[in-house]
């Protein structure tokens, strides 16, 4: 008796065993399929993230729709960033964003501030070229284009240190322009190759001689220079400690910002359409407009985290005040970039980072013999820094010149911190603040559901979030 075996043989040209003339000894495996019932998995998606940010925001009911944010009377005004234009290789201010100018805030004469701007002269600076000196007459205010300019003074044991950097859109020596023979308190170095645009400190004394807007816009900036206030630029509460006997106590009271900022919910929304052929035949093993509403809410909570990191009205990279914002020292980010950032504000509850920017934190940190700390949230290890945690947000965008962003951030309304605006309890309410309405079955039998969610995101004082900014994530060996 002989037994025939024909095992691990394959087939050439891929042709079945009867397709080559040899008759099969048992069901293949195609044709026991057709019998089987497969085991199947849910829908994937690769767009899904871990979406940090969502999870750790306090998230504030908004019944009205929209939130006020009311804080104490400010007088100082923060510097915002002067814009410029390029055509070739000439590089113009763009006018009306000289108004970032603290003194030149509010400031109505169109016309003039265009003529201010035709008056500042391009220069190209070159790594560690000194532009100015620290006691030395204030000629020239600097507008930096593009580039890092270092200011300078000296410790006390007379050695160099680094007071602050500015960058892209940062201006130098501009209180000087109200002020009669200026000194600079810093001297001024370019850490990189750049572009500069310096407005002479006589030409807009030229110009405020015969333009009456511009004597009377000196003289409120001058006023208000002399209003008291703390360090933050608040209102000065007036105060008495230490003292001894009956003495006269101050008198005072806490004055508010008359036209506080309201933020209103935003949303993001979809048709989501199933036709009733597909709903009502092929729901087994899995219900098919269940897995279409479940993909379909996961883009959208994908969206709302981009938004509340991007939206140039609430996002929290274009809200973040322009002193909380830093440069890197030297592109990457280093633990000295870390540190700066973190001590910018008090109680930083998490960084929050592209995961290619955790990437170079980690290199930067091994290069000098450190290795970040890991700590657990929401039952999950995460890379962390002085105790900090570092989260993922793959919604921070990177540059085509491979920069990218590093926020910190304090949370929670009793922080005085960044929050989440949302409202819950909305008709037909799938999720929290997220909806799913019928919206019926037209005459092509496909039924239509709308999928909305509201969202918002307010920075309750400015110092609640941090920006590092221009951060070098390209690969260095």
């Amino acid at each position: 008796m002989s037994i025939e075996t024909n095992v691990g043989i394959p087939h050439q040209g891929g042709e079945s065993p009867a397709a080559a003339g040899v008759r099969p000894q048992s069901l293949g495996t195609e044709a026991a399929r057709q019998l089987a019932t497969t085991t199947k998995s849910a829908p994937q998606m690769q767009e899904i993230s871990d979406r940090w940010l969502l999870k750790v925001l306090p998230w504030v009911e908004v019944a009205g729709g929209a939130y006020r944010v009311n804080r104490r009377l400010s007088h100082a005004v923060g510097q915002g960033r002067v814009g410029f234009e390029q055509t070739g290789s000439e590089v113009r201010v763009v006018a009306p964003t000289l108004r970032e100018i603290p003194l030149l805030r509010d400031f109505p004469d169109d016309r003039l501030l265009v003529e201010l701007a035709g008056r500042c002269t391009a220069r190209t600076v070159a790594p560690g070229e000194l532009l100015a000196e620290a006691g030395q007459p204030v000629d020239e205010v600097f507008l930096i284009a593009h580039g890092k300019l270092d200011r300078l003074g000296v410790g006390r044991y007379g050695e160099t240190t680094v007071l602050g950097m500015s960058a892209d859109g940062d201006q130098l020596g501009d209180e000087a322009l109200g002020q009669s023979d200026p000194l600079w308190p810093y001297a001024v170095r370019a850490v990189t190759a750049g572009t500069v645009l310096a407005l002479p400190r006589a030409a807009f004394q030229e110009l405020a001689g015969r333009s009456p807007a511009l004597r009377e816009q000196l003289e409120r900036y001058a006023a208000g220079a002399r209003q008291a206030v703390n360090k933050y630029g608040e209102a000065q509460i007036e105060l008495s400690a230490g003292h001894r006997g009956e003495v006269e106590l101050p008198s005072t009271f806490v004055d508010y910002e008359l036209r506080p900022r309201e933020y209103e919910l935003s949303l993001a929304q979809t048709v989501l359409r199933v036709h009733t052929r597909v709903a009502d035949l092929y729901n087994g093993p899995m219900n098919q407009t269940e897995q279409q509403l479940r993909l379909t809410i996961e883009a959208l909570r994908e969206r709302q985290e981009y938004e509340l990191v991007n939206n140039p009205e609430f996002g929290l990279l274009a809200t973040a005040a322009y002193e909380q914002r830093i440069s890197t020292h030297s592109g990457p980010p280093t633990p000295d970039d870390m540190d700066d950032l973190l001590s910018r504000r008090r109680s930083t509850r998490f960084y929050l980072a592209h995961p290619r920017a955790i990437a170079a934190i980690g290199r930067e940190a091994s290069k000098r013999g450190l290795y970040p700390e890991a700590v657990e949230l929401d039952g999950q290890r995460v890379t962390a820094w002085r105790g900090v945690p570092i989260l993922p947000c793959n919604k921070i965008p990177i540059s085509k010149g491979q920069t990218t962003s590093i926020l910190a951030m304090r949370t929670g309304e009793n922080s005085e911190g960044v929050i989440g605006l949302r409202q819950t309890g909305l008709p037909d309410e799938y999720e929290p603040g997220l909806s799913v309405r019928f919206m019926g079955i037209d005459e092509k039998a496909i039924t239509s559901y709308l999928v909305s969610t509201y969202y918002s995101a307010a920075v309750l004082v400015p110092n609640a979030v941090g920006v590092l900014e221009n951060v070098d994530i390209a690969h260095r060996g």
